[in-house]
């Protein structure tokens, strides 16, 4: 198994670095989307390791591809406020093909866009919840089955639907990891509500928005991305040709009995990387060098933890969990280099989020959904360096936070001369505040800090080992930040009820 461990953290690494590497060299350029080619270039290199479905894997490599040389042919660059949509793009296409394929699993779709409208109570109490901050910061494409995302509302519904179980399963991955459209529930709502419709014909407007992304998923994207105003490309001509080019792939896993949660979702995570991750907007956000030296320590922790455990694990899954676990536990060290802590940042976001509705009603759906991945990552680092510290305290060694029982290695962090030493970026004998600051710059953004490129690839890796078994969303308690300090919200979570 050590073969396959190394695999997964080589590909994943690669993945990572090759972010980075971009991102480092180009942060004071203006972005062009063949700055990518590196990335493209790392996921062409995953492999298929003995056990793996190569069915899988390909939905990964495919999509990457496509999605780079697509992209390339119909855009030079992509304004900013374009680049968040583009990885939701790619279920769209996948989830029509899947339809056109089989009719029975159209069938399934077209009765649980009944059962939309059928549980307009859901909807209703759901949308009204989200629009008046019931339950405090919420992420509304969590890949869990937290309250007040719309992953939640869509299991509610799939419990009162009657299709076969597998099709539930692929219908909630759709809009769980997959991205099927970049709707988030509860935004026609609020936008009706506030132009002056009543709650009755605003939860109407609801309804019809989350029955469009299932009935009409390319045209509902499409419709969506008008009225964000997108204006970077096309983005009805790079469906139908993303269509068309993974139709392929899409079969083939289809024919090898991959789980259809996994055929919508696996295309969609890995190809962010392409336009977001390495995009303007993070150009301009890693143009402060100490907001780029803490993405690049978070890097060399994960690595260093991840080779430093290599004859330790237990399964293929503990190398993803210890590496979103060594993230949380850098990030979460590095905000306690300032004399900060998880429970102070999430007090702070949870008093600001109830600020924030009454100030902007109409708020975007997404606004606070990085805010949330976040508190999460710091929170659970928290507990872990909160643990570590109990067991050195009167004893002169380093600080060894765990996660499982394996070993964290925060010495990346100590190694690094612009996070060790911040008076450089500030008035030099008060530089109290500086890490503090940037962190909180990538609390708005913490997809390298998570990490996404390595998270998405260590998931197919996995998904390849369980292609019969949906992948997404997580069916667990994520001890969400929120609930767990501040807002008492645990009971509305779904996970126990998941399809």
């Amino acid at each position: 198994m050590r073969e396959l461990y190394e695999k997964m953290i080589d590909e994943a690494m690669a993945a990572q670095k090759a972010d980075v590497a971009v991102i480092s060299e180009n942060r004071y350029k203006n972005f062009k989307i063949v700055d990518a080619k590196p990335y493209a270039d790392a996921v062409s290199n995953m492999t298929v390791f003995d056990g793996q479905a190569e069915s899988v894997i390909n939905l990964h490599k495919e999509s990457v591809k496509n999605h780079f040389e697509i992209l390339s042919s119909i855009a030079d660059t992509l304004k900013c406020e374009d680049d968040p949509f583009i990885e939701h793009f790619q279920t769209p296409p996948v989830l029509e093909i899947l339809c056109d394929e089989d009719g029975e699993f159209a069938d399934s779709v077209d009765k649980f866009i009944q059962a939309i409208a059928d549980s307009e109570a859901i909807v209703s109490k759901e949308a009204i919840r989200r629009y008046g901050g019931f339950y405090g910061p919420t992420c509304v494409v969590d890949f869990a089955l937290m309250p007040g995302s719309t992953s939640n509302v869509v299991n509610q519904i799939l419990q009162k639907t009657d299709i076969p179980v597998a099709h539930k399963q692929a219908i909630l991955s759709a809009k769980s990891w997959g991205m099927n459209t970049s709707y988030g529930i509860g935004d026609a709502f609020a936008n009706a509500l506030e132009d002056g419709a009543t709650a009755a014909e605003a939860t109407e407007n609801e309804v019809a928005t989350l029955q469009m992304i299932y009935k009409t998923p390319i045209e509902g994207q499409g419709t969506l991305m008008d009225d964000a105003e997108h204006s970077s490309f096309d983005v009805r001509d790079y469906m139908t040709k993303y269509k068309k080019a993974m139709t392929k792939a899409v079969k083939a896993a289809m024919d090898d009995g991959v789980h259809y949660g996994n055929i919508v979702t696996v295309p969609a995570y890995c190809v962010g990387d392409i336009g977001h991750h390495i995009g303007q907007s993070t150009y301009n956000m890693c143009k402060d060098d100490v907001t780029l030296a803490i993405v690049q320590a978070t890097a060399d922790v994960i690595e260093s933890t991840l080779r430093n455990n290599l004859d330790k694990y237990q399964s293929p899954s503990n190398v993803l969990n210890l590496a979103t676990g060594s993230s949380a536990c850098a990030t979460e060290f590095i905000l306690e280099l300032d004399g900060f802590n998880a429970p102070m940042v999430v007090d702070l976001f949870s008093k600001r989020f109830h600020n924030y509705v009454q100030l902007y009603p109409t708020r975007g759906a997404a606004a606070e959904l990085h805010n949330c991945d976040f508190m999460d990552m710091i929170y659970r680092g928290f507990n872990s360096i909160s643990e570590a510290r109990k067991i050195r305290a009167g004893l002169k060694k380093d600080l060894v936070p765990k996660i499982s029982g394996l070993d964290v290695d925060l010495s990346p962090v100590l190694a690094n001369e612009i996070v060790m030493n911040p008076q450089l970026y500030t008035y030099p004998a008060c530089a109290i505040t500086v890490r503090f600051s940037s962190l909180m710059r990538l609390a708005d953004y913490p997809c390298l800090l998570t990490s996404e490129p390595i998270t998405a690839t260590m998931m197919t890796n996995l998904i390849a080992l369980n292609k019969e078994v949906a992948g997404s969303p997580v069916r667990g308690c994520k001890n969400c930040a929120s609930a767990s300090l501040v807002d008492n919200r645990h009971e509305y979570c779904q996970w126990r009820e998941s399809v």
